[in-house]
């Protein structure tokens, strides 16, 4: 087996034996994004020289017998919304096309002290606003399963990456499900962790009470792993959780013996495919016969939870990329001969189509005689939507069923934004009620891979990670998509 073939729980253990090194590690990566990059697009910067530097560090600790964090010489790629020192970081936006920021985000950093070696910085839809990464202001990036079809997004570059074996795992983000979808889309395990359990310190902000940070890996023992690195009190983020955590390793293999599993009604209607549907519920029936018990439960509200995603997002949007003015922050046109002008021709020439309209949605959902109606409205809703999963959580340890209602699409095949607003209609109700999921791969149609999403109440990561374990487990669905590579790779 290759090295960029182990998983990042595999490849740390293998480093600290000694029968390899975080050298030999971050070179195999290398040269196998060398080899199939060209097919995938999933980085907009690779850092090579960064990467040789790092591992040389981590194997001269190892060599002095020194102490080394848990992902010590595991290669890794960031979303490329995610503040790196001295590397840049555009948030796939013409916007931010020069910034490099004189800091590291909170999770950059703590990936860092766990002795990860960071690869690259990946692709998305700009400012995370997207569902295929066709948003990107720089290129599109490929499913690795058929390059022909869309990763998922946001976080898209991020699930190709792990998913084509260009790094060990990577974190992407989430404000309305853009951690689960992609890794839906290429057959790898996402967690969109509770709001607040990770710091947003240093991501580029979209919409602040809804984005998270997570990670997105080959399996959920990795997913645990990269979890325990990230989660946690930060003083510079003071929406973060500031209790005790558990040890999200500790339980993984204890099975489902004995939990209860509610299977939501409301995501089992119109617009799924049935083949979609089917593969979920053998999933479930999986999760029975390992001794769940299992049964049907009902989230009223969930069919709202679409219309008032698209109202409170362009609306936070909308506060949050006022800061791009061509003035303080951001591009700056060249052509302007006056204030107006200025303004205008910096956020034309800095912000893409689909980022234009959220901002024109979120200005108008917030304007004077407007707010009541839809902002308001929305948050009220949104506590309904909550209230939902809080009735549910009082009879269930966890919620399950579909990902999304379809398997990848084509590139460029979703060319109505509400049709590709619609791939969100089983994610955003977790996001609007700052709750935690995953995405464990449960399957295959007409080859592309099938997500199981697990929800969990507040703080109950090592729950669900326990469940998407159980299943993980009886099931071969952990493996690489088939690529051609290059003689080199």
């Amino acid at each position: 087996m290759k090295l960029w073939e182990l998983t990042a729980h595999q490849l740390a253990a293998a480093i600290c034996r000694g029968e390899t090194s975080a050298a030999e590690a971050t070179e195999a990566y290398l040269e196998r994004i060398q080899a199939v990059e060209g097919q995938i697009e999933a980085y907009l910067t690779i850092t090579a020289d960064l990467a040789r530097e790092q591992a040389r560090q981590v194997d001269a600790r190892l060599s002095r017998g020194e102490q080394v964090g848990p992902l010590a010489g595991v290669p890794m790629a960031l979303k490329d919304i995610l503040c790196t020192e001295g590397v840049r970081t555009t948030a796939a936006s013409r916007m931010l096309e020069n910034f490099v920021p004189p800091y590291d985000a909170t999770a950059t950093a703590r990936l860092r002290a766990s002795g990860a070696v960071l690869l690259g910085k990946t692709n998305l839809d700009e400012f995370a606003m997207g569902s295929s990464v066709e948003n990107s202001a720089y290129k599109q990036t490929y499913n690795p399963w058929d390059t022909s079809r869309v990763p998922g997004g946001s976080s898209g570059g991020s699930a190709a990456a792990v998913a084509a074996g260009e790094a060990a795992f990577s974190l992407g983000t989430e404000t309305g499900g853009s951690i689960r979808h992609p890794a839906s889309f290429c057959g790898i395990v996402g967690l969109k962790p509770t709001y607040g359990l990770v710091s947003r310190y240093g991501l580029v902000h979209f919409a602040s009470s809804l984005d998270q940070i997570g990670p997105m890996t080959r399996d959920v023992r990795d997913c645990a792993l990269v979890l325990q690195a990230i989660a946690g009190h930060d003083p510079l983020d003071s929406t973060t959780y500031q209790g005790q955590l558990p040890d999200y390793l500790a339980g993984l293999e204890e099975g489902v013996e004995g939990l209860r599993l509610g299977v939501a009604r409301e995501y089992f209607g119109e617009g799924l495919d049935p083949r979609v549907g089917e593969a979920v519920r053998r999933a479930i029936g999986d999760l029975e016969r390992q001794g769940a018990v299992v049964e049907e439960v009902s989230l009223p509200h969930s069919p709202y939870a679409l219309a008032v995603y698209y109202t409170i997002n362009p609306s936070e949007a909308s506060s949050n990329l006022a800061r791009y003015d061509g003035i303080g922050y951001g591009h700056r046109t060249a052509e302007a001969t006056d204030l107006e002008e200025l303004y205008r021709r910096s956020r034309s020439e800095g912000f893409g189509d689909e980022v234009i309209r959220r901002i024109m949605i979120g200005t108008y959902a917030l304007s004077s005689g407007y707010y009541d109606a839809y902002y308001l409205k929305a948050q009220k809703v949104r506590t309904l939507i909550k209230r939902d999963f809080d009735q549910a959580f009082s009879q269930y340890d966890a919620i399950i069923g579909p990902v999304t209602p379809t398997v990848a699409f084509r590139v460029g095949e979703m060319e109505d934004p509400l049709a590709m607003y619609l791939s969100d209609i089983y994610l955003a109700p977790v996001n609007l009620a700052g709750i935690p999921a995953v995405s464990v791969p449960c399957g295959f149609v007409d080859g592309l891979p099938v997500g199981l999403q697990i929800i969990g109440p507040a703080l109950s990561e090592a729950r669900l990670l326990r469940i998407a374990r159980a299943y993980e487990r009886s099931h071969d669905y952990v493996r690489l998509p088939q690529l051609e590579v290059k003689d080199n790779g």
